[in-house]
């Protein structure tokens, strides 16, 4: 979709930026819901796919903390990513734009290793893994 122009008089004006930001978002709000909805039905699905993890939450092993991670990531990950604690999860966000392939490393590491999932928020993504894996 382009920008259609006006002609009045002998200058062009822009119509309506207003409108076009207003259907942007629009369908940012839209996405995210959709984004929020697939995010419930994987967790859903995880139950049936991983009954144990589920199950067992109360026996499974915790993460003391941050520490614990850094022997899960190969140390050119590590110097990538900046690690936060919270009460039931540790936040792992990128220091910088990781590109395909390191994020690809480091997804697969999160899930397969450590129970986590990537959230995607915009400049707010992170990857959440769970204290209790």
């Amino acid at each position: 979709m382009g920008v259609t122009k006006v002609n009045a008089g002998s200058e062009w004006e822009e119509t309506d930026i207003k409108d076009i930001l207003k259907r942007i978002d629009d369908l940012t709000r839209v996405l995210k819901i959709i984004l929020d909805d697939l995010n419930e039905v994987s967790r859903m699905l995880r139950v049936h796919v991983e009954p144990r993890f589920e199950k067992n939450m109360d026996q499974a092993p915790r993460l003391k903390g941050i520490g614990d991670l850094h022997k899960v990531f190969p140390r050119d990950l590590l110097e990538l990513l900046d690690f936060e604690e919270a009460d039931d999860y540790i936040i792992i966000k990128p220091k910088q734009y990781l590109g395909s392939e390191n994020f690809a490393k480091v997804a697969s590491i999160v899930r397969e290793n450590l129970k986590g999932e990537y959230v995607s928020h915009g400049k707010e993504s992170h990857f959440r893994v769970p204290r209790r894996i």
